[in-house]
């Protein structure tokens, strides 16, 4: 059976017209001559027989050749040769040293596979390949059966960072370089881009219009946004000009690959430079805003992006807002956002403000809740005591927690009634309870003033009620100095004695004449309730004795004398009417 298929086989190796009357041995010897023995020579043979792992092929030589399926598999990974079928062979060894040919359908191939690549360099053509992996510098391309180099530079008119669009799928190329001996092939997709791009860009510029809407390819993206094949020429789309709402990359809204309509916003032709819009190509969402949102109102928000200063919020697709931190709770004006909203929540906010012109529109989470100084306003009143721990003590004065996450103030004058302010709020700690009267209640300013001294009666009051202007007081000095000595009238009330009021006569230094526990008896020249003082005078007060002492004087003569005349009759009457 083999021997009438080689038959065949050398049958039809032979010139046409050659007589078959001739020995089998003659026509054998006689192919040889017409066969190339050299190794590596491409020769043509015939399957003879096919098995699970082995294709036997004859070509016309003393013995056949064994080659491994493996070698005629095609690019789906299959075999589709069948017994009979004329195969080309590059003949390894006419004889291998077990009686057999050696041959390789897989040299074959690539004999072939350079043939074409040579042909299509020449003519400047391009050829088939797939890019199959990442290598230093560039990429593999799979052409013909061989591995081609495709430099990085060259896959695009344009640097392309994400080549994952282009991969593994059947491209055209370019062979710009071959070298069989060295075995490298370089190969371009550039080129192929640039002479389509050159026929498309010139029909494409010819009816290209501002406003038109047309069809793109994502090529490649960047962080301000995405270049967009329109079939010749690139075109800008802007991160800014893909959506109405905020986005933090372009691949947000699209991937490199992709299918995408977009509208022209400016075209450049002498620079040949397209700037385009896909938000354009809805209705933008700003339009009629306050109509939507009338200030005031009250809406549900996502919490999209948090800062320092407060958060976003979007009301809906391409519309956001801002809340700031001030407007995020009523109590703590600086409080992080996180640690009142997340990323995602669902809050009600309100409209305080929109800037149409500039996109801006101001919210408020706060405002959805009662003013705790109102409610607070709405059940307790001036007057009212109430009770609270000390939440801080400052320079200024005390801090009592209320209900509602607000404080209320203790000054430091509204401490104690007899007290210094510095000296009275040593009695207090932070955390104890204590008890207030409620002074002044401000919403507006949010703010509460409380007083301590003010539950008892003030002991100023007390005594300037019973003592006023013009009384004779006694009393001790408690201190004294050059200028003035300090009077202790009551417990918790002390006046002053300047040095001026000592004496009838000039007095330089009150110290010599007073000292430290003196008692001495004055008269109340003046009380100021404002700033709660009191002023003495010694000499005030010896003038009036000295005046009491001359009328008595008088109306004691007066009395001794009896009038003799009609004129000291009158003038005894005058005198008592004085008195």
């Amino acid at each position: 059976m083999w021997l009438k298929r080689a038959y065949q086989a050398i049958s039809s190796s032979f010139p046409q017209g050659t007589p078959m009357s001739s020995s089998f041995a003659e026509l054998f010897e006689e192919s040889l001559k017409t066969i190339e023995m050299n190794s590596g020579s491409i020769i043509t043979g015939v399957i003879t027989d096919i098995d699970k792992d082995w294709v036997t092929v004859h070509t016309g030589l003393k013995s056949e050749g064994i080659i491994s399926k493996d070698e005629f598999l095609d690019d789906n990974g299959e075999t589709s040769i069948s017994i009979g079928d004329e195969v080309k062979v590059s003949l390894e060894a006419v004889e291998d040293g077990f009686g057999a040919t050696k041959l390789s359908r897989e040299k074959a191939r690539a004999a072939e596979s350079w043939i074409i690549l040579d042909a299509a360099l020449k003519a400047e053509e391009a050829v088939i390949g797939i890019i199959s992996g990442k290598v230093k510098g560039g990429f593999t391309v799979e052409v013909q059966g061989l591995r081609a180099f495709l430099p990085g530079a060259l896959i695009d008119v344009r640097p392309v960072r994400d080549t994952s669009h282009l991969e593994n799928k059947p491209l055209e190329f370019k062979v710009i370089k071959l070298d069989q001996k060295r075995n490298n092939v370089v190969v371009s997709r550039r080129a192929v881009m640039e002479q389509v791009n050159t026929d498309e860009r010139d029909e494409m510029l010819a009816n290209l219009e501002e406003g038109m809407t047309v069809k793109g390819l994502i090529k490649n993206l960047t962080d301000y946004g995405a270049f967009v094949d329109l079939g010749g020429i690139d075109g800008l789309l802007h991160i800014t000009d893909m959506s109405w709402k905020r986005i933090k990359h372009p691949s947000e809204i699209v991937n490199v690959g992709d299918d995408v309509d977009v509208k022209i916003l400016k075209f450049d032709r002498e620079r040949n430079r397209v700037s385009l819009g896909m938000k354009q190509m809805g209705e933008d969402p700003w339009a009629d805003i306050t109509g939507r949102y009338p200030q005031g109102a009250r809406t549900k928000a996502t919490v999209t992006n948090l800062t320092d200063y407060g958060c976003f919020a979007e009301l809906e697709d391409g519309v956001e807002g801002l809340v700031h931190v001030s407007e995020m709770d009523w109590t703590n004006k600086n409080i992080h956002p996180s640690k009142v909203v997340q990323l995602g929540d669902k809050v009600e906010v309100m409209i305080l403000e929109i800037d149409q012109e500039r996109r801006r529109i101001s919210l408020g989470v706060k405002q959805c809740f009662m003013n705790p100084w109102d409610e607070f306003g709405t059940t307790n009143k001036k007057g009212d005591k109430i009770t609270g721990n000390i939440k801080s003590i400052t320079d200024f004065g005390i801090f009592i927690g209320l209900n509602g996450g607000i404080d209320g103030l203790v000054h430091l004058s509204d401490i104690s009634w007899d007290k210094a302010g510095e000296e009275a709020v040593r009695c207090y700690t932070k955390g104890d309870e204590v008890e207030t009267v409620i002074l002044s209640i401000d919403s507006e300013r949010e703010r509460i003033s409380l007083g301590i001294k003010q539950l008892g009666d003030d002991p100023f009051l007390r005594f300037v009620t019973e003592f006023g202007k013009g009384s004779i007081v006694i009393g001790s000095v408690a201190k004294v100095n050059a200028k003035e000595a300090t009077i202790s009238l009551s417990e918790g009330i002390d006046a002053i004695l300047k040095v001026t009021e000592l004496s009838q006569e000039k007095v330089d230094d009150a110290t010599k004449i007073l000292k430290e526990g003196d008692e001495v008896e004055t008269k109340i020249i003046n009380v100021d309730s404002k700033n709660r003082t009191i002023s003495l005078s010694i000499k005030a007060k010896d003038v009036d004795e000295e005046k009491t002492a001359v009328k008595e004087h008088k109306k004691s003569e007066a009395e001794n004398i009896s009038p003799t005349t009609i004129g000291d009759l009158i003038k005894a009457q005058m005198d008592n009417k004085e008195d």
